[in-house]
């Protein structure tokens, strides 16, 4: 990245990335190098990386081929399933069309069940994810991820190093590590960007697939949006709100919108794609390279946790460090582990750090724009 470009065209680059790599994947694939796809947060990219695979994120963005996905699956299923299901079905994703294996994990029961009849006509590896993080949950996960690993060199006959995964934890660290100082620029009070330009950042790099080159282009952008805020290019003061809860990629970024567009500013996102992502990074000196990518992954404060501390402690953190005036928590319809979770969010954002928040249940239509903007003008003002 240049820094000459002006900070809304970088902006428009990331947005535009998803689909800018379309064509590279084909261009990848074409050299013969290994796609692999995957679903969550819990996904050990590093493993992937380390036998020179490429690896994407395939969770769909819109409502596109739900109608599709409801020929096989409950109407009353959670959104975020039924479009990834969908897009595979109907082949319209060409992120899984290349995938040469898709990695699914036992996060939620409406996703695995989703992944049996996705198995039927893709090749489909589920990773046993525990549902709790205490050390029997740690081994099991450490084990789950060997199994990974062994499955690759058997699928692609190849053989994946220790030095090989260290290497890859280093780089995606790297990445880590430059995303962290991205979002950390919204410590700043007023912000010095809007939080939909921070989140299509964001998301947009998770679709880089050069990933040794992510730091140095996103660490460039830091310098540019630090100098220009110097110069007191910033944006008003507003109130600062934390988005928490679903994964909101695609459809869901209508609540960034609502926000945004009726008077507050975004500092912080904790979903996936945001902190959760990015907050915790693999311990580079542990000498046992499977331990410490399970330890890593296994911390995630996912609703899928029971008991979920870790959540509320990169709460705890976010709100404090991004002096944060409210929260709002977008849930999915239909997705039972975050919206029985939304009790204890209040509960903490109420009575353990004094601030509002508000829970706002939607789904990938854009039926609900109306009273989005309503609740959220209303919690705005409120503030």
């Amino acid at each position: 990245m240049e820094l000459i470009k002006d900070l809304p065209e970088v902006f428009e680059e990331f947005a535009e990335q998803r689909k800018n790599s379309f064509l590279a994947l084909k261009k990848i694939k074409d050299q013969g190098t290994p796609v692999v796809g995957a679903y969550c947060t819990y996904f050990p990219r590093e493993i992937a990386m380390a036998m020179g695979a490429v690896t994407v994120g395939l969770c769909s963005t819109s409502d596109e081929t739900i109608p599709d996905a409801e020929k096989d699956l409950p109407k009353n299923l959670c959104p975020l399933i039924k479009s990834s299901y969908g897009f595979a079905v109907t082949d319209k994703c060409p992120f899984f069309y290349f995938s040469d294996v898709v990695v699914g994990e036992t996060t939620c029961d409406g996703k695995k069940k989703m992944y049996e009849y996705m198995s039927d006509f893709k090749n489909v590896y589920i990773m046993e994810l525990p549902n709790t993080q205490n050390e029997a949950a740690q081994k099991l996960w450490k084990s789950e991820i060997i199994r990974f690993k062994e499955y690759l060199e058997e699928h692609f006959e190849t053989t994946i190093t220790d030095a090989a995964v260290k290497e890859a934890i280093k780089e995606e660290n790297a990445v880590r590590t430059a995303l962290k100082n991205l979002y950390g620029v919204m410590k700043y009070d007023p912000a010095p960007i809007k939080g939909y330009d921070l989140w299509k950042v964001l998301y947009g790099s998770g679709f880089k697939f050069d990933r040794k080159a992510i730091p140095a282009e996103i660490n460039a952008l830091v310098d540019k949006i630090e100098k220009e805020y110097a110069e007191g290019k910033m944006e008003e003061k507003k109130p600062r709100i934390l988005i928490t809860g679903c994964p909101i990629g695609g459809a869901p970024e209508k609540v960034i919108r609502a926000i945004e567009d009726n008077g507050g500013i975004v500092v912080a996102y904790e979903n996936c794609s945001g902190a959760k992502s990015t907050a915790e990074l693999v311990d580079e000196e542990n000498p046992d390279v499977y331990d410490a990518i399970a330890k890593r992954y296994l911390n995630i404060g996912c609703s899928v946790m029971t008991p979920n501390p870790n959540r509320l402690k990169l709460l705890d953190e976010l709100i404090d460090e991004f002096h944060v005036d409210g929260v709002v928590e977008m849930t999915l319809q239909a997705c039972h582990t975050y919206n029985v979770e939304t009790l204890a969010i209040r509960r903490f954002v109420n009575e353990k750090k004094g601030i509002p928040y508000i829970h706002v249940e939607t789904d990938y239509s854009q039926a609900d724009i109306g009273q989005l903007n309503t609740r959220l003008t209303a919690f705005l003002e409120m503030l």
